[in-house]
């Protein structure tokens, strides 16, 4: 049987050359392919005379900039409110999951299934046509229902990722279940989240152009409102392509933000390993009197 190198595993050998050839033959195809699609992109838009002056002179206008301002501040708003809601909510009812009396785990269930499945643009619209709320409130409801529902998921799953063995030793030394969650369970727990954290509050970011079907005048509605009233062909183009790189641009701000968070995470001290005393006889955490 031919042993295995130090660089490879028994999941995975070092290429060889040929092998290394091919992937370089299939990177290069493949950026002549993205190459291609981005070159008849362009040709379309400079065919459809997408770069003129004409249509960007708008852009100019004090009124058009601080309309999409505007839109772009209502956008922010939404999401931070439905963002701070949903993981209020998605903890609450990870503890429901997590709970130790059936009725109220059943309960939670009940509620994380629910809006899990219901369509985030039917609980807007029940919100704001069948409740009579305010274009704001219900799509701050519909996001934090939607979004705190598939958290809570995300947290009860990563609280369940971690080694059964840690709750175990937690409780024999006889710390309590709030103990245990607090001071073991989660800090452990939120790494692993993190990544599934940002990536669903992402979701929520470009969900807030749902509000436009409700006349909130967030980021894309400000945009369909300045197409609407230029009057020259295709004057969507011009407004997609403002609107497109800002909320690109948001959705990466936010996963940096992650990276950032994961990183100090990492080097925080109270995360890194420390020298513990031996226990003695009789020794007690506080709180567990």
């Amino acid at each position: 049987m031919k042993a295995l190198s130090h660089d490879s595993t028994a999941l995975y050998d070092i290429p060889g050359p040929k092998t290394v050839r091919r992937h370089k033959l299939y990177g290069v195809i493949s950026t002549l392919i993205v190459l291609a699609l981005v070159g008849w992109i362009l040709y379309l838009l400079f065919d459809t005379d997408q770069f003129t002056a004409t249509k960007w002179t708008p852009f100019e206008y004090k009124g058009i900039q601080e309309l999409l301002l505007r839109g772009l501040g209502n956008t922010l708003k939404a999401f931070a409110i439905s963002a701070v809601l949903a993981l209020a909510l998605g903890g609450v009812l990870a503890m429901g999951r997590l709970s130790d009396h059936r009725p109220v785990r059943w309960l939670a269930t009940l509620v994380v299934e629910f809006f899990r499945a219901m369509p985030v643009l039917v609980m807007i619209f029940f919100v704001f046509v069948a409740l009579k709320v305010q274009p704001l409130p219900a799509l701050v409801a519909g996001l934090t229902l939607y979004n705190g529902s598939v958290l809570a998921e995300v947290f009860r799953s990563g609280v369940n990722s971690v080694e059964r063995g840690q709750r175990e030793a937690a409780y024999a030394l006889g710390m309590r279940k709030t103990q245990v969650m607090g001071h073991v369970l989660v800090p452990q727990a939120v790494r692993a989240m993190l990544p599934a954290i940002i990536s669903q509050l992402v979701v929520a970011l470009k969900d807030t152009s749902l509000g436009y079907l409700i006349t909130y005048e967030e980021f894309l509605h400000a945009g369909k409102l300045i197409a609407s009233n230029l009057d020259y062909d295709l004057p969507f183009i011009p407004v997609v392509m403002v609107i497109s790189p800002i909320y690109i641009g948001m959705c990466m701000l936010l996963s940096w933000f992650a990276q950032w968070v994961s990183k100090r995470q990492r080097r925080s001290p109270k995360t890194e390993a420390a020298d513990v005393a031996p226990a003695e006889p009789g020794t007690l955490l506080p709180g567990t009197q």
